[in-house]
C-alpha cells in the first residue's frame, strides 16, 4: 500500500504542469487481464487535477470497469489500443446524476461516463470494446430487463463534447447516448452493435448544436437516432456523410418525444444491409430506411432529409404522429397529441422495399401538416391485391409505432392519412412483380397535391390512385404505366379530385365504396 501511495504521489507531481497523460504512468496494463479501472481513474483525475488534456492508451488491451471523465480530458486511443469493459458487473456503479428521463429507473450504468463535463471527448484510432454478450438479457417484463446492462459511452448534461475516429463495438445496451448536452461532435467513427438487445448506434436525447459526420455504423436496433426522452427539446442538428446499416430503423426520429425535434438537417447518406445476417430484433435488411415518429407527445417541425440512397428497409419511408402519451417520469402529466409540419424529403433512391408500402400517417385528433416529398425512387417487391386497395386500415393511436404496424397497406407506394398540405412531386415507383394496389392511397388529407408522379399498375387495378376520407387536392402531369380500370378511384361524398394533364387510359374518377 506504502509503495502505491508513494508511486501515485510521484507521478501526480511529475505531471503536476503536463497535459498529456500516458495511463502507464499510473500502473494500467494492457495485457488484457489486469483490472485497470483505478489506474485509469487516476489518470483521468491528474489529468484533469493538472489543467486538462489528453489521457493516452498506447497499444495494448486495458481492461476496465466505469471510467468518469472530467472536464478537459479527452482520452486518446493510441493505434493497436483497446479498452475493453469488464464483465464484473459490480464494477459498473450506478450514476446519480438527479437527471429526469424516461428510463432513469434502471439505465443507470456505463462503462465511459460524463455528467455537466465541459470540454471533454474521444478521439484516436484505438476500439472500446463493452463485450455485451456478457450481460444476460432477462425474460422479465419492463423495466427490469432493461436493468444492469451498461451502455458503452454515456454524457449527461455535457458541455462541448467531442468524440472522433474510435472503433465502437460490442455494447451490453445502446451504444452511446448523449442526454441533454450542448455543443456536441461526433465524427469518423465506426459501430458495430449486435450483440445484445437494445443495441441501438447513436442516441441523441434532448440535445443541442449537434454535428454528426463520416460515420459507419451497424446495428441490431436503431441506427442513428434522434430521442427525446424528457421535456428538452433535440434541436439544432446536422447528420451528413454516413454510411448506415440497421436491422430496425436507420435514421430515425422516436420513439420518445416528450419536448420534441426541431430544426434537423440530414444528407448525403448511404443505407444499406447489414452484414450480420442473424438478427435479434427487426428484419435482416431492416425495417425502416427514414422513420419520423412523435408519438409522446412534443414538437417535429423543420426537419430537411436529402440526397439518402437506400437498399433493402422494407418499409423506406415511415412518418408516423400518433398518441401513446407515455410520460417521461411518473410525476410528469400526461401528454397530449403531438405537432408535426414542415419536413422536407428530397433526392430519395430507395431498392429493395418490401410488400408493405410506406406510410404517412397522423391521428383524427391531430393531423400531420406541410409535408412534402421531392425527387423520390422507390422500388418495392409488389405482390399486393386489388382487393387490399379498400381494406379498413386499424387506427392504433396508442400503439408503439413501427413502418409495419398496420400490415400491408391499401398501396404499394404510400398511405397517407389525416394530413393537411401534403405535396409529391417527382415520384417514381418500380414494382418487381405486379401488384393490384394504386400506388397511392389517401385518407382524410386536405390540400394534397400530386404532381409527376409514375406509377405501374395492372389489369386487375382498380386504380392508379385512391382518394377517400373527405380528402381534397390536385393530381397533376402525372402518369399510370398499365391498364387499371380508371386513373382515380374515389370514395367519400365529400372528396374531391381535380386533374390536370394526366396521362393514362383510363382518365377518369370512378365512384366505389369504402368496406
Amino acid at each position: 500500500m506504502k509503495a502505491l501511495l508513494a508511486s501515485t504521489l510521484v507521478a501526480l507531481t511529475t505531471f503536476a504542469n503536463a497535459t498529456d497523460v500516458n495511463v502507464l504512468t499510473f500502473g494500467a496494463k494492457g495485457d488484457g487481464k489486469t483490472d485497470n479501472t483505478t489506474a485509469i481513474q487516476k489518470t483521468v483525475d491528474a489529468c484533469a487535477t493538472s489543467g486538462g488534456g489528453l489521457v493516452i492508451f498506447p497499444a495494448g488491451n486495458f481492461l476496465t470497469g466505469t471510467i468518469q471523465l472530467r472536464s478537459h480530458v479527452v482520452l486518446h486511443l493510441s493505434t493497436g489500443s483497446q479498452l475493453t469493459g469488464t464483465t464484473v458487473l459490480a464494477k459498473y456503479p450506478y450514476q446519480q446524476h438527479g437527471f429526469k428521463f424516461y428510463g432513469a429507473e434502471w439505465a443507470r450504468q456505463s462503462l465511459i461516463y460524463a455528467h455537466k463535463a465541459e470540454q471533454v471527448g474521444i478521439e484516436g484510432y484505438g476500439t472500446i470494446d463493452g463485450q455485451g454478450a456478457s450481460f444476460a438479457t432477462t425474460t422479465l417484463k419492463k423495466p427490469d430487463r432493461y436493468r444492469n446492462r451498461p451502455y458503452l459511452l454515456w454524457f449527461i448534461d455535457c458541455k462541448n463534447v467531442r468524440v472522433s475516429g474510435v472503433n465502437l463495438r460490442n455494447s451490453a445496451f445502446w451504444m452511446q447516448h448523449y442526454l441533454g448536452c450542448e455543443d456536441v461532435s461526433i465524427n469518423g467513427i465506426s459501430i458495430w452493435n449486435h450483440s445484445n438487445k437494445n443495441n441501438d448506434m447513436i442516441d441523441i436525447d434532448g440535445s443541442r448544436n449537434v454535428t454528426i459526420q463520416n460515420i459507419k455504423g451497424d446495428s441490431d436496433d436503431d441506427g442513428l437516432t434522434l430521442k427525446s426522452t424528457s421535456p428538452l427539446i433535440t434541436e439544432n442538428v446536422t447528420v451528413m456523410n454516413c454510411v448506415l446499416s440497421s436491422h430496425c430503423n436507420a435514421l430515425k426520429l422516436g420513439t420518445e418525444s416528450t419536448g420534441g425535434f426541431r430544426n434537423v438537417v440530414i444528407t448525403n447518406c448511404v443505407i444499406k444491409p447489414s452484414a450480420q445476417k442473424t438478427t435479434i430484433y427487426g428484419k435482416p435488411a431492416g425495417i425502416s430506411g427514414i422513420a419520423l415518429e412523435l408519438v409522446d407527445g412534443g414538437v417535429m417541425e423543420n426537419i430537411a432529409i436529402s440526397n439518402i440512397i437506400m437498399e433493402g428497409p422494407e418499409v423506406p419511408i415511415f412518418i408516423r404522429l400518433g398518441n401513446r402519451a407515455r410520460k417521461y417520469d411518473d410525476q410528469a402529466p400526461t401528454p397530449g397529441p403531438g405537432r408535426v409540419r414542415n419536413i422536407r424529403l428530397t433526392g430519395i433512391t430507395a431498392t429493395g422495399g418490401g410488400k408493405t408500402g410506406c406510410s404517412i400517417t397522423g391521428i383524427e385528433a391531430a393531423k400531420l401538416r406541410e409535408i412534402s416529398l421531392n425527387d423520390i425512387s422507390i422500388d418495392v417487391s409488389g405482390g399486393g391485391e386489388a382487393s387490399d386497395m379498400l381494406k379498413s386500415v386499424p387506427k392504433l393511436d396508442d400503439q408503439y409505432p413501427e413502418g409495419t404496424m398496420f400490415g400491408t397497406l391499401p398501396a404499394y407506394g404510400f398511405y397517407i392519412a389525416h394530413a393537411e398540405n401534403v405535396q409529391l412531386s417527382n415520384v417514381h415507383f418500380t414494382c418487381l412483380k405486379p401488384d393490384s394496389r394504386p400506388a397511392l392511397a389517401l385518407d382524410a388529407v386536405a390540400d394534397f397535391t400530386l404532381d409527376r408522379i409514375t406509377m405501374p399498375t395492372t389489369a386487375d387495378a382498380g386504380a392508379a390512385v385512391y382518394v377517400t376520407g373527405g380528402s381534397q387536392g390536385l393530381i397533376r402531369q402525372s402518369s399510370a404505366r398499365g391498364p387499371a380500370k380508371s386513373f382515380v378511384a374515389k370514395a367519400g361524398a365529400n372528396t374531391q379530385v381535380k386533374l390536370v394533364e394526366n396521362d393514362h387510359p383510363q382518365i377518369r374518377i370512378t365512384e366505389t365504396s369504402v368496406q
